[in-house]
């Protein structure tokens, strides 16, 4: 690394593709709502990574550029879900600075290793060279980016069908996919049960395909929002998993506020405060305290609102 660009934020050298080899599983949660203030937010969490989803949330280059921006300062490792594996998406991505990838909808040994040369500069793959204009090399700052982009890039393929778990095998054995990650939502309506990715049969496919990529030694990943079943995920040896989700987190959030206080609400709408008085002019809005007499003032140490709280 040349003089000065020692420490820049977001050139991490290959840490979550050595990350996946530790015995500690990596957990983490989908940033989802497009927004680079909810990245940093969820960054500072003390999550191991964030996954920045492109395929079900409204992102595009310049949103996951935002993103990775926003994350870059802090200790945990960004991946991004582009929508497809278009290869020119893919080579776009990396040279903002996308360093770790989770492809959607992998069916076969072909596609991942198609995957797999996308990410590669040639001979080694079809990455198109262009880092003299990348943010991820620092614009040629980082020494040596060129030589070192193939063995730092972590390519993870997610499985979501039954035809990608007819072919779990294969696609765990093709050389340069660092994790497998399966998708259970997806799976379920594949295998015949949407909406229940919690249903036995879905359980027991992913099961069997986490052994098939432990045994191929490559890193098995899921998503997992109810806790027993990320629980029982993860004692089967899942190296990375999902647990959450910024938008899902403000949309129950916001409904169990909303719950705590609809009581009161009703209540306070029916009911008058206690010790409540009418106004003693029949002309003043109704609620309104009396006016003050002259030379009156109020309770002493009192101020409008007082002990209201303030945001």
């Amino acid at each position: 690394m040349t003089a000065g660009a020692a420490g820049t934020a977001g050139v991490t050298g290959g840490a979550f593709r050595r990350r996946l080899r530790e015995p500690r599983p990596a957990i983490g949660m989908w940033v989802a709502s497009g927004n680079p203030y909810n990245a940093e937010i969820c960054a500072g969490g003390g999550l191991d990574w964030l996954l920045i989803d492109g395929e079900h949330a409204p992102n595009d280059v310049r949103s996951f550029l935002a993103q990775l921006q926003a994350v870059a300062p802090y200790p945990v490792a960004p991946v991004v879900r582009p929508p497809t594996d278009d290869p020119v998406l893919i080579k776009q991505l990396l040279d903002i600075g996308a360093e770790n990838l989770l492809l959607p909808m992998v069916e076969s040994a072909e596609q991942a290793m198609a995957i797999v040369a996308a990410t590669r500069y040639p001979p080694a793959g079809i990455r198109g060279v262009g880092s003299a204009f990348a943010r991820v090399s620092r614009w040629t700052r980082v020494e040596g980016y060129l030589h070192r982009a193939n063995d730092e890039i972590c390519v993870m393929v997610q499985i979501e069908s039954a035809a990608g778990l007819a072919a779990c095998t294969a696609i765990a054995a093709v050389d340069g996919v660092d994790g497998v990650f399966f998708g259970p939502a997806d799976l379920a309506a594949s295998l015949g049960h949407l909406g229940r990715p919690d249903h036995p049969d879905v359980v027991e496919a992913i099961t069997s395909a986490v052994a098939v990529v432990n045994a191929a030694g490559k890193a098995a990943g899921v998503n997992a929002f109810a806790e027993p079943l990320a629980r029982q995920y993860l004692s089967l040896g899942v190296r990375f998993i999902l647990v959450g989700a910024d938008v899902t987190l403000l949309a129950r959030g916001s409904e169990e506020l909303a719950a705590r206080y609809l009581d009161v609400a009703e209540k306070s709408h029916h009911t008058p405060p206690s010790g409540s008085a009418l106004p003693s002019d029949p002309t003043a809005p109704a609620g309104s305290a009396p006016p003050l007499t002259s030379g009156s003032s109020p309770a002493s140490g009192s101020t409008p609102n007082s002990g209201s709280a303030t945001l």
